[in-house]
């Protein structure tokens, strides 16, 4: 998912680089789960194993949102106007976490 806004300086945003490892077992996940589909595994199976990955990018997406609120929009509270801008960047934020 792209960003709506393009001129954000990377050098400023924190290293995510630990969820890497859990993005590669969820990786891993979707290559059995395809597996188990080429083999036509038994469907409760399979969707057992959907929404374990499921959970695990949920994980992985709140453990990103929780570093966002906690450095990226901390840091906008000394300007009134920043707080507002990143304040809506979080109600937009929500808005397509629950679509």
């Amino acid at each position: 998912m792209e960003s709506d806004n393009k001129t954000h300086n990377h050098s400023q945003h924190p290293s995510h680089k630990h969820e890497i490892p859990r993005l590669n077992r969820a990786i891993g996940q979707l290559e059995g789960i395809k597996k188990m589909i080429e083999e036509r595994r038994y469907c409760p199976d399979i969707i057992i194993q959907l929404k374990a990955v499921q959970s695990a990018i949920k994980h992985i997406e709140t453990n990103i949102l929780k570093t966002h609120l906690e450095e990226c929009v901390k840091s906008s509270f000394s300007d009134p106007e920043a707080a507002k801008e990143k304040i809506n960047e979080i109600k937009n934020l929500l808005d397509k976490l629950q679509n």
